[in-house]
Formats: C-alpha cells, structure tokens, sequence
C-alpha cells in the first residue's frame, strides 16, 4: 500500500538563539499530526552573519535534541562536561531528560546547511538522565540505492543499523538523489512518518513538494522519491506515535502545566540541574 501525503508545511524564516537565521518548519502548531516530533528547524544560509552568533547557554528538559549538519559546523558545550563539533554531515544527539544547560556554537563556513529535531520524550522517561552523542561521518554507513545514496542516521534500513536512541525508535535517513531519479522505499505499516526537503524540490508520493517543507504521511507501506532537473537531499523520519498531552514552555517540554510549572521554578531556584554539573 502506498503512502500519500497527509499534510504538508512550508516553513518560514524567523530569528533564535542570539539572531541565528533559520527556518522554522514544525512547532506548536503541528504537535498533534506530527507527534512525535515537536519541532524542525533549517540552517540554510552562506553569510555567516546571519548563524555566528550561535545559541548561547539555555536549559532543556523532556526532549531530544537531534542536530544534523549537512555542510557547516556546529560546536556544542553542556552542563555534564561535554564539549564536541561536529561538520559536514556529522549529527548531535542530545537527551535532555530531567535537566540539562547547553550552548551551541556555528562557526563561519562556506554554507551553513542542517536540521534540528525535537523528539519528544515519554512521560514515563522524561526525567531520565541527560546524555549526549556524536555521530561522525565514519559511524554513519552510506548505503548505495537507486540514484543515489541513503545514509543511515540512526535506526534500521534493510538489515543495516545505525545509531540506537534509549527512548524512541527513530529510523533517520539522511537520502541524497541525482537529478531525475526514483526512489521507492518501504516501511512498516503504522509508523509515523515524515519526509523533509532539505535541499531542492522533489515529487514525493506524486505530487511536487518545495524546499524546507515537511510532509506528514498517510499509513502504508511503501513511498516513491522522485528528483528533479537538480539533485536533491531529503530526509526520512519514521517513529512511533506518543498520543500523550503536550505543555510546551519555551525550552521545555513536559505532559501536564504543573510539571511545566515546577521545572520553571526550579531554573530561578537554582535546583533545575539534577545530575552533576561540570562546565
């Protein structure tokens, strides 16, 4: 059974961090259809004004980061001690958990290109300990497909296994097709799944999708990929549906207002942390 598209959104251009240019895709207004992902965000930019000024230290709690950089650097500092860069298409993966402060750095680069996911945490996991992860280009396997390659993130492709999350299965394929080819790919049945236009427009399920737009899928089995007159990358994001309650403050991301409350209070009275700090 093919998949159709369900939904799609284009995003827009807006300012974060310290007046990084950026395009917001998903957020707010789309947690229910594409849960479990909260937000998505696109660098796309080759004038390092607009990216330099970075991400300075901010808390998150009940998510997971999850930073891929396509062309560009991105450089991150945490609260457990971590310090790391990643560059061309290398990832972060961050779990907030119960807590964490980080900052991420974007240094000058000939073109800035990447996505950041939020993956939502489980109830039952969102006060789990924080942790953080590079994946560098030789632990991603670049997998040959038809007219083109499909790198495997993290999840499984065809026996093929990438990077494993604690908490949510995410099958995350990083897809690179020359111009005028096909591609068709299988999945389960009731995954739920996203496709994103990272570069160039493509037909994907037969209609034409822009740029920077996230299309949300119909159940199946199945999805063709169709390039363009140019080369395009897409990127293939496939979990498993939450259906638990959202209350979303800023950096934040819990299940009910007051475990939002608390987690505020918490930052003023200086208890927000809950493993040990080094940095």
């Amino acid at each position: 059974m093919k998949r159709k598209i369900g939904e799609k959104v284009t995003g827009y251009r807006t300012t974060d961090g310290a007046g990084v240019n950026l395009v917001r895709v998903l957020g707010h207004n789309t947690i229910e259809f594409y849960d479990p992902i909260l937000m998505l965000d696109s660098f796309d930019s080759i004038d390092p004004n607009e990216y330099i000024a970075g991400f300075p230290m901010h808390p998150h709690r009940g998510i997971e980061t999850v930073s891929l950089i396509s062309s560009g650097n991105m450089v991150h500092k945490d609260s457990l001690g971590n310090e790391d860069a990643i560059t061309d298409g290398e990832v972060q993966w961050m779990t907030a958990g119960s807590g964490i402060l980080h900052e991420e750095k974007l240094p000058a680069s000939k073109r800035m290109l990447g996505v950041q996911l939020w993956l939502n945490m489980p109830a039952k996991d969102k006060m789990a300990p924080p942790e953080y992860h590079s994946i560098k280009k030789e632990q991603i396997e670049e997998i040959a497909i038809e007219g083109g390659t499909l790198r495997l993130i993290s999840g499984e492709y065809k026996g093929h296994k990438g990077f494993t999350g604690k908490y949510s299965p995410l099958d995350y394929y990083h897809i690179l097709l020359d111009s005028n080819k096909k591609f068709t790919i299988d999945m389960e049945h009731n995954k739920s799944v996203l496709v994103f236009l990272l570069l160039g427009d493509a037909k994907v399920a037969g209609e034409i999708v822009s740029e920077k737009t996230a299309v949300k899928l119909t159940e199946g089995t199945s999805l063709d990929i169709e390039s363009l007159d140019d080369a395009i990358q897409i990127l293939f994001i496939s979990s498993d549906r939450l259906d638990e309650p959202v209350s979303w403050g800023g950096p934040i991301v819990m299940n009910t207002r007051e475990e939002l409350e608390l987690a505020f209070s918490e930052l003023r009275s200086g208890t927000f942390l809950k493993e040990k700090v080094n940095y």
